[in-house]
């Protein structure tokens, strides 16, 4: 009799104790997906076209650049380091794709070519960072400013069209019918890098070098790899966020990512990460950046100066700082 009953009872014990570790390990997520619906209803009592179908297909597709590079700056900002390289490597990867659009290039050689460029600045950050014992910070800097620089250098400064009328579908094209292919992106990248963080042991290995890198090493894992990954996957996904921008916007701008790296940082903190290391999540990653763009948006929309945004954002970063470091305290 015990064996037919032992099922049926432990059942709704194992989905309710599945539903609480569930709650518990995304209450952060939580709270942020509450605030950005009262964000937007606040905003679209103010102005109705805030709500509309068409405003919210508008924000998800503006956010959607931002995501990816947060995806990256997460990684990094989890082990412990910072990359504040991205919003550089971004604007140099629309000028050599566009670049190499106007010397005859393909799209597929186009864009080879402007990934390779997040590719050598994340291996150069990694480096540095992991063999020669410099500052994140410091390195970072350093290759922002090169980038940066590069950026203008290449085309004298002058803003390139995309030669290519199909180059759109990179990002408005749907690949899956009914899906644009900026969320498709989005989501692949969302579901393969949060089931590393939690359920593989490499995704493992970066929260345990944020923690303690010393107690990483002792317990073999292996810190100098783990460090340079991170540092790489960032400049991949800062390209790619630069070539998914630039097929929207279809021109490529020497100062198209001079705000983004605030942003993605931004993004990360606000998302539940700390910038000591050790803690975060893609899903956070992903809802920290639609609470930034919703919040432009909605200043857009109200009629708030652009001028302004800038100090919002700081305003947030400084907030969610903060409430970590009150949390981590009383933990």
């Amino acid at each position: 009799m015990k064996s037919v009953t032992q099922p049926i009872t432990t059942e709704p014990v194992k989905a309710g104790g599945w539903l609480r570790r569930s709650l518990s390990t995304y209450r952060t997520e939580i709270a942020i997906a509450i605030a950005i619906v009262i964000v937007e209803l606040a905003v679209g009592m103010v102005v109705p076209a805030a709500l509309s179908g068409g405003n919210i297909a508008n924000v998800t597709q503006a956010a959607a650049p931002l995501v990816i590079m947060s995806f990256g700056v997460l990684l990094v900002i989890i082990t412990g380091g910072i990359d504040l390289s991205v919003g550089s490597v971004f604007s140099l990867t629309g000028m050599v794709t566009g670049l190499a659009m106007a010397h005859g290039y393909g799209a597929i050689a186009s864009s080879a070519a402007g990934l390779s460029v997040g590719v050598v600045i994340g291996l150069v950050n990694g480096a540095l960072v992991t063999f020669v014992g410099l500052a994140p910070f410091v390195v970072t800097l350093s290759t922002y400013a090169i980038a940066g620089s590069l950026s203008f250098i290449v085309t004298n400064g002058n803003s390139l069209p995309i030669s290519d009328p199909n180059y759109w579908l990179l990002n408005s094209g749907a690949l899956v019918p009914g899906l644009p292919n900026y969320l498709l992106w989005c989501g692949l990248l969302l579901v393969a890098i949060e089931l590393c963080l939690r359920k593989v042991v490499a995704g493992r290995w970066l929260y345990a070098v944020g923690s303690s890198s010393s107690s990483a090493r002792v317990i073999g894992i292996p810190v100098n790899r783990v460090r340079l990954t991170a540092y790489l996957l960032s400049g991949l996904l800062a390209s790619f966020a630069g070539i998914v921008s630039v097929s929207y916007v279809s021109n490529a701008e020497a100062t198209a990512g001079s705000s983004l790296m605030l942003q993605a940082i931004a993004a990360v903190v606000i998302g539940g990460a700390s910038l000591f290391g050790g803690t975060g999540s893609a899903i956070g990653a992903l809802l920290g950046s639609l609470m930034i763009t919703i919040i432009q948006n909605g200043a857009n929309l109200i009629g708030v100066n652009s001028f302004w945004q800038g100090t919002v954002t700081g305003i947030v970063i400084l907030i969610a700082v903060l409430v970590d470091r009150i949390t981590k305290a009383r933990r």
